[in-house]
């Protein structure tokens, strides 16, 4: 098959290689759709220590597609299904398993190889996290399915209620999904950014009721904080950008009782520094979230099968398998919020 191989950081291949026979509980799918993803950005730059962890290695992993192989014991899917699997899924039996704190499941391994002809997919997998597509659902909108489930799952966790007003800085396509959702819970939504084309989005997409253009306004904490009640700050802040410096910044937009959510992961090692009298005396609580779980995948996929959340809005252009090296650096140019990949489309 054709498939993208990662070799290191700036070094993803075009190459031609075999097609892993699926094992015991196993499936291989015929990728119909994937997509880019900021996380595959950063791999693309610098690596990543979770992600990758042999090289070669497949590249990608949001995808939607139709069953081509079953192996044994599988009987949850068969040939011809049109599914969307999860890059992960939580083993069940280890220390965070049992405590159902799946997400942080101590041996959940990534599912890499989206951006090819073919994906084999791990038994666990699908078992599972893999999920027949309805009839209606192209696999174009499905493959979105991985992401949103992050969102889905960092909203639920927030406690985002009708009324609260929720400020989000960093909106690319997880700002602007969270943003979304958000609104869909009845919150009044205040994003801040600096890409004209994402704050495009943040109208068109996510409905945001107010939209900060932060090259226009750098220093946003007074309009951030006229944007809520009596000006006494958010109830709940969401940083999406995972920047220490946009860390600290965010925790000064919420209000005594609200909520921080440090959504956006920061460079290994990165340090920040908070009032600890604001935070004590002012009764915040700061958290944050990682990863989707089971429950949130499915959730996921009935969001965007109901149409609530139209994440067709996000594609910025339709690719290639040839063209991902190209839309790596568009993303880090800033030029596009979600490619979608057609490996079996002569698109270049």
């Amino acid at each position: 098959m054709k498939a993208i191989q990662y070799y290191g950081p700036q070094n993803i291949r075009y190459e031609e290689v075999m097609v892993k026979p699926p094992g015991d509980g196993e499936i291989v799918v015929k990728v119909m759709s994937a997509l880019t993803c900021g996380t595959d950005v950063k791999t693309f730059r610098r690596g990543h220590p979770v992600l990758i962890k042999n090289i070669p290695s497949g590249f990608g992993h949001e995808f939607a597609g139709i069953v081509d192989k079953v192996g044994k014991n599988v009987d949850n899917v068969k040939v011809g299904d049109r599914v969307v699997a999860a890059n992960s899924a939580p083993c069940g039996e280890c220390f965070f398993c049992k405590r159902e704190e799946f997400n942080l499941c101590e041996n959940l391994d990534l599912l890499n190889g989206a951006y090819a002809e073919y994906i084999t997919v791990p038994a666990r997998i699908v078992k599972k996290n893999t999920l027949i597509l309805p009839d209606s659902l192209s696999f174009d909108k499905a493959a979105f399915s991985e992401p949103l489930a992050n969102v889905v799952h960092g909203v639920e966790r927030t406690g985002i209620k009708e009324g609260d007003t929720v400020g989000i800085i960093g909106i690319g396509p997880i700002g602007l999904m969270f943003a979304r959702l958000a609104k869909l819970k009845g919150a009044k939504v205040i994003v801040a950014g600096r890409n004209p084309l994402k704050l495009q989005m943040a109208d068109e997409f996510a409905h945001a009721d107010e939209i900060v253009d932060l090259k226009k306004y750098p220093n946003p904490e007074k309009i951030f904080l006229d944007f809520t009640e009596e000006h006494k700050g958010l109830d709940v802040a969401v940083e999406c950008v995972g920047l220490p410096e946009i860390w600290e910044r965010i925790f000064t937009f919420v209000r005594p009782g609200g909520t921080v959510h440090f959504f956006g992961g920061c460079k290994s090692g990165s340090k920040v520094t908070f009032d600890t009298t604001k935070m004590h005396y002012g009764d915040i609580r700061l958290m944050s979230v990682f990863h989707h779980t089971p429950k949130y995948f499915r959730q996921a996929l009935n969001y965007i099968a109901s149409g609530d959340v139209e994440v067709e809005k996000l594609i910025t252009k339709t690719i290639g398998l040839k063209d991902i090296e190209w839309a790596m650096n568009q993303h880090i140019e800033g030029k596009a919020i979600k490619f979608l990949v057609k490996p079996w489309e002569n698109l270049s």
